[in-house]
């Protein structure tokens, strides 16, 4: 699974073009399709493991986040100052945001609660770097990366207080060891059935 750029944005060109060619081009069915750093990158559909590991960490969420909040799986987050569209493998965002945005398509990230990215091979550099700055710049307060593919080992990782574009790492773990989501979720998280490559 690789990623593929099919759309550099012209220097200097606006935000709404951006996301103009984002809405209405026709991608490949099953697609992710994001504005990461200007360029519209197209990339396959996740793995097996990819979704086991989605589908837990949104039972554990559901569990515990408050009944006018929502746990979504592929609803876009904007970030403009970043030219980034984002889709998230999850994120945690009040329902009336959702229903009110003033786009039908995406929803500013700044309202995100939680945002939850799976490293996948093809997206290590922007789960790792980019879209932690563009979260950061946001202002989302928190950002949980789970990285199977860490050089130290399955590594689940909680950054916070953002500042500019840069998180403080709250927490690391190893896949298998206990892993607590801070309030508002106070939830523990099962590692220890996350697939490994």
């Amino acid at each position: 699974m690789s990623a593929l750029a099919v759309e550099h944005l012209p220097e200097g060109d606006d935000w709404d073009r951006a996301v103009r060619l984002w809405k209405e081009m026709e991608w490949p069915e099953g697609s992710r399709v994001e504005i990461i750093e200007g360029l519209i990158t197209v990339t396959p559909a996740p793995a097996n493991r990819h979704n086991y590991i989605a589908a837990k960490l949104n039972r554990a969420l559901y569990a515990v986040v408050p009944e006018e909040w929502g746990v979504h799986q592929t609803l876009a987050v904007a970030i403009p100052a970043k030219t980034g569209m984002y889709i998230p493998d999850l994120v945690v965002v009040p329902n009336d945001l959702v229903l009110e945005a003033e786009d039908e398509c995406f929803v500013p990230a700044a309202a995100a609660e939680l945002v939850i990215e799976i490293a996948s091979r093809s997206s290590l550099r922007h789960d790792r770097l980019v879209k932690p700055a563009g979260y950061a710049q946001a202002g989302v307060p928190l950002y949980l990366l789970v990285d199977a593919f860490a050089p130290g080992g399955p590594t689940i990782t909680l950054y916070g207080e953002p500042k500019g574009d840069v998180y403080r790492v709250l927490r690391v773990g190893k896949f298998g060891d206990p892993f607590t989501l801070p309030e508002p979720f106070a939830v523990e998280l099962d590692t220890s059935t996350f697939p490994t490559p």
